[in-house]
């Protein structure tokens, strides 16, 4: 199983990607809580890999989590770039808007939560892109 970890100042998006390619956890948490969370993660599921974003905060993020994470998960950077704009787009389809607010123009949406975990989804699925034959 996978971890999908959206590095952050303030908050932190986290997905758990399964064998179905399912996601069983998708959250934004603190950053505080980042590594409690993490552990427990690793407790909870048979996790062997983490794949994390390279922009904002990562190096030191990856620096602490090498140490912290047992030496069976592996840490991973992938490219991060324009993840943002696509999870935004991705909320949508997660979440669609329901009744008379279908009608509002996809520009003019804000998606009513962070949605760092579902760019922790994104780069998974970026990663297994490019690392699947």
């Amino acid at each position: 199983m996978i971890i999908g970890f959206d590095p952050g100042r303030d908050k932190c998006g986290i997905a758990v990607r399964n064998e179905q390619g399912q996601f069983p956890y998708h959250q934004v948490v603190n950053s505080e809580e980042v590594i409690a969370t993490l552990q427990f993660l690793c407790q909870q599921f048979p996790i062997t890999l983490l794949v994390m974003g390279n922009q904002t905060t990562s190096k030191q993020w990856k620096k602490q989590l090498e140490g912290i994470l047992s030496p069976s998960v592996s840490i991973e950077m992938v490219d991060e770039r324009n993840t943002s704009l696509e999870a935004r787009d991705r909320y949508w389809k997660m979440y669609p808007l329901q009744g008379i607010t279908r009608i509002i123009p996809l520009s003019m949406r804000f998606p009513s939560r962070p949605i760092d975990d579902i760019v922790a989804i994104l780069l998974i699925e970026r990663y297994l892109r490019i690392n699947t034959p």
